[in-house]
């Protein structure tokens, strides 16, 4: 079986942790994970936490990033090319999983990012539909609250989020926001 990455390379039998066993590459450290492997492994895993509290971890992530994770790759097992799901972290990257077998790769470092976000045993959420929009959605709030930060320094801004998060309680709160937006627009 050839790295995913670099054809010329054979991947080497491994274990990446207890009871998963893996294919790793001696040249780029990435690791392959059989789909069926993976699906036998994660339903012995516990059950993780909500998938918004996952998200949240993973967007105040640092990480260093796999000078491999921006290349393309063909899986080594059924040669589809593997689909991408971004992590959103400040530095972003991308866990790879074959369409056909479901098998998963990951490029130097990012089964411990994983591990360290406790996204390994979710992998297949990652690539879902509802799983993206959330992070984007997350994502977007997390900009929009730097930016507030920014503008109006943090005093202010936290001022701003603790009254946003009254309004959005009560059940007249939209009633306030109108408030203060014809009190702003000037």
């Amino acid at each position: 079986m050839q790295c995913p990455k670099d054809k010329q390379i054979e991947l080497v039998n491994g274990q990446l942790m207890q009871q998963l066993p893996a294919h790793h590459c001696p040249e780029c450290e990435g690791v392959w994970i059989a789909g069926e492997t993976y699906e036998v492994w994660q339903q012995q895993q516990p059950l993780s936490e909500p998938v918004s509290t996952l998200i949240d971890r993973a967007l105040e992530m640092n990480c260093a990033r796999s000078p491999f994770d921006t290349r393309a790759a063909l899986c080594p097992e059924c040669n589809a090319y593997l689909a991408r799901a971004k992590v959103s972290v400040k530095t972003p990257f991308y866990v790879e999983r074959c369409p056909n077998c479901k098998g998963i790769w990951c490029d130097r470092g990012e089964w411990d990012t994983l591990q360290t976000l406790a996204l390994h045993t979710v992998i297949d959420q990652m690539f879902s539909n509802d799983w993206q929009t959330r992070t984007r959605e997350r994502e977007q709030l997390s900009q929009e609250r730097r930016a507030t930060i920014d503008k109006l320094g943090l005093e202010l801004a936290e001022r701003i989020f603790e009254l946003a998060e009254v309004l959005e309680k009560h059940p007249n709160g939209d009633f306030g926001v109108a408030y203060l937006m014809r009190r702003c627009d000037k």
